[in-house]
């Protein structure tokens, strides 16, 4: 081909083809692009070639380097990234830039390369106060924590210690996050302490926000929830790990704390959304506290009321722990609600919240199923559900809860067929002691 012709397939003038070929004008990554397609080669081709001779054998120029970065991340070129990037930490004038685009790829879900670039941020941060340091770590939390449950605690070990540096309001969802970290982690002190904590910051920037001399004034950046969410989920949260604990006197006073939402100014649909749940949430855990501290005369209104929430996982589970604790027969309870229980799916993750504390709910519901069939009688459906929450339990490598599935199967043994009971036999010999898990109140957030 000539010139003209591969600039005309290209879509690039003669002229700029030219200047390129004869190395008299500089190339941009998008021009690079679009002749690497021209010769029918793999989009990324010439990357490293691109580094070498317009990157590193130049001056450092952003306008060219930056779109660079993003094709790399949309490549999967972390391996030319991260040549770039340690070639702009020599001059810590290009931290600002580099935090721009970890934040940019992060919202677009890439989470490796953000995270990169978060740690590398971190890591030449001279301040060790500044906020750009604090939100880096908060970034890394997030995009660690998963279903290992080792990783998640570590996670967020690392990260405490700059949840205070963090802008006040940001504060709140990271305090959240915290929180139902180490929720999923059954540690109920930690759990208390972080919801604690941002009830309180959630009550000063409420106070702040609705103070007649300031009133009007909006949080320069935008929370997960209504400001007012924080404080009542702080209230919830501390009523879970009281519950938790054994401590239902406590439990109910903070669930008061939420159940009167009279205080709350805002009146816009979302905010009235949230309201009427958490006041619906108020009066179903009233219900699950007086259930666990072993009043069984409430159990056919709490049955009522959560026979109109479409998700009901949590109750059911709450009927099932009162049946195994009291001795209770709850046939027609599951009988009523035999639809919804067959139909349980695993959960999808949408949050954090979802992400740490739904799986583990889907494993105990199975157990405790199991528990009382097996107590009723019924070995096969018992030992299903047994084997649904022991593979379970192992792929979230829950311990402790491997290690209640293992016990229920020895105690019941004598009474399993012997495919169960080689299934179950091959998950005994995999059971690793390392955590519990407690009853939880209702709440998705």
């Amino acid at each position: 081909l000539t010139m003209t012709e591969f600039g005309h397939k290209i879509d690039l003038n003669v002229g700029t083809v030219s200047g390129i070929v004869t190395g008299n004008r500089s190339m941009s990554v998008h021009q690079l692009d679009s002749i690497t397609v021209g010769m029918n080669l793999p989009p990324d081709h010439f990357y490293e070639r691109y580094i070498l001779e317009y990157i590193e054998e130049c001056p450092l120029n952003w306008k060219k380097i930056s779109p660079f970065l993003y094709r790399c991340i949309e490549l999967g070129r972390l391996d030319c990234l991260q040549r770039v990037v340690i070639l702009l930490l020599d001059n810590p004038n290009y931290l600002p830039s580099l935090f721009e685009v970890a934040e940019n790829v992060y919202k677009d879900g890439y989470n490796e390369a953000a995270a990169y670039l978060y740690k590398k941020v971190a890591e030449s941060e001279k301040q060790q106060h500044s906020e750009r340091l604090a939100i880096c770590q908060y970034r890394l939390f997030q995009i660690k924590v998963g279903q290992d449950r080792a990783v998640n605690l570590q996670a967020a070990i690392e990260f405490a210690p700059f949840v205070d540096r963090l802008d006040e309001i940001e504060q709140l969802d990271a305090l959240k996050d915290l929180a139902n970290v180490y929720r999923s982690l059954s540690m109920w002190d930690k759990v208390y302490e972080f919801a604690h904590r941002m009830g309180q910051l959630g009550q000063l920037q409420y106070h702040l926000v609705h103070n007649s001399k300031r009133k009007g004034t909006e949080p320069r950046k935008k929370l997960s929830r209504p400001l007012f969410v924080y404080i009542v989920y702080a209230e919830l949260l501390c009523a879970n790990a009281c519950d938790a604990k054994g401590d239902h006197a406590q439990a109910l006073a903070h669930i008061r704390g939420y159940a009167d939402l009279s205080w709350v100014k805002e009146k816009d649909p979302e905010s009235l959304y949230w309201k009427k749940q958490y006041q619906q949430w108020a009066k179903i855990n009233t219900y699950v506290n007086r259930l666990m501290s072993g009043d069984i005369s409430v159990l056919p209104d709490y049955v009522e009321h959560i026979a109109a929430e479409k998700e009901i996982l949590a109750e059911l589970l709450n009927v099932l722990e009162v049946a195994n604790r009291y001795n209770v027969d709850v046939d027609h309870i599951l009988r009523r609600f035999e639809s919804q229980i067959e139909a349980y799916q695993e959960p999808a993750f949408s949050d954090m919240y979802t992400q740490q504390v739904l799986p583990e709910e889907y494993v105990r519901f199975w157990y405790k199923m199991a528990k009382y069939s097996l107590n009723k009688g019924r070995y096969p459906y018992g030992f299903k559900c047994l084997l649904n929450a022991w593979d379970k339990a192992e792929i979230l490598n829950k311990g402790l809860l491997m290690h209640n599935c293992a016990m229920l199967f020895e105690r019941f043994r004598a009474y399993a067929v012997p495919e169960t009971e080689d299934k179950l036999q091959s998950l005994w010999e995999k059971v690793d002691q390392k955590d519990g898990f407690l009853l939880d109140s209702k709440a998705y957030y």
